[in-house]
């Protein structure tokens, strides 16, 4: 599973210095979800559970080797896991709340603008209310999923859990989307063109969990690897979305940079998001 875009928050020391984590608690960087993630304060207690959820999260999502997912969009049909069920309800909520912008049924056009093939067979299976989730998971005739758009962000979920029922903290989570627990962390905001613009922070006594896109971070065909299901161009160079879970935030972030901003302010709202940050292509920030 190939990034959706580059990192454009970097990520800065807890607020008032580095505070003391769990005994034998270090730095960890892996590679995962096609790019580089890391977690501050890990305890080395914790270092075997997190490497087996980042495993069975791959082997669930991942479009780049064999998955659940891979399997999913060859037959059209699966039995749907647990995590597969969970997410594809979520992308459904973040579907309805955007009108649309959201949609993981992109993945023939995806495939299509990556290879420069013609597009009009792909755009009209794009549709997630055909996709039926259930005890078996149905997807739409010529349907085909991709979920980079949540995935980063329900990693980092995840890992949180995982680290917060170990007693970890603090920590700082960062799967391609960031997750702050047990402590305080100022983040910059960062655009692919103008650069960094703002800082944001996330843990205690603010939003849980951050996320951006940003569509020229990576170029697919000729435009940006964010595609509008509904033939929508991008309006936002870059959309920084935070709240209480970083999966929500993700395919939050992915569905808004399709929108204006009076619609983004409903969706924020109707989903329960906290501060949107946007960026235009003058490098213009607008927060909601």
């Amino acid at each position: 599973m190939n990034r959706r875009r580059f990192l454009q928050i970097t990520a800065a020391a807890a607020l008032g210095g580095r505070a003391a984590g769990a005994k034998g608690a270090a730095d960890w960087r892996g590679r995962a979800f096609g790019a580089e993630v890391a977690v501050s304060g890990l305890p080395e207690t914790a270092r075997a559970a997190l490497l087996a959820e980042i495993a069975a999260i791959e082997a669930t999502f991942s479009l780049y080797r064999e998955s659940e997912l891979t399997r999913l969009n060859a037959a059209g049909r699966g039995p749907g896991s647990a995590q597969m069920r969970a997410v594809l309800a979520l992308a459904g909520r973040v579907h309805a709340a955007t009108g649309g912008a959201f949609d993981p049924t992109v993945g023939r056009l995806w495939a299509a603008r990556a290879a420069r093939a013609p597009e009009a067979e792909a755009r009209a299976a794009i549709g997630f209310a055909r996709v039926e989730i259930g005890r078996e998971i149905r997807l739409g005739p010529g349907q085909a999923l991709t979920l980079n758009g949540v995935v980063q962000g329900y990693a980092a979920d995840r890992v949180a859990a995982l680290l917060e029922a170990a007693g970890a903290g603090p920590c700082l989570i960062d799967m391609g989307e960031f997750v702050g627990l047990g402590g305080r962390f100022r983040l910059g905001v960062e655009d692919p063109a103008a650069g960094l613009l703002g800082a944001r922070e996330i843990g205690a006594g603010a939003p849980r969990a951050i996320a951006t896109s940003s569509p020229g971070a990576m170029r697919l065909g000729a435009g940006g690897h964010i595609l509008g299901p509904q033939g929508q161009a991008p309006r936002w160079s870059t959309v920084a979305v935070e709240g209480g879970a970083a999966a929500l935030c993700d395919a939050a972030s992915t569905g808004f940079v399709l929108m204006e901003a009076g619609e983004i302010a409903r969706a924020r709202d109707a989903l329960g998001l906290g501060t949107v940050t946007l960026i235009d292509a003058a490098g213009d920030l607008v927060t909601l």
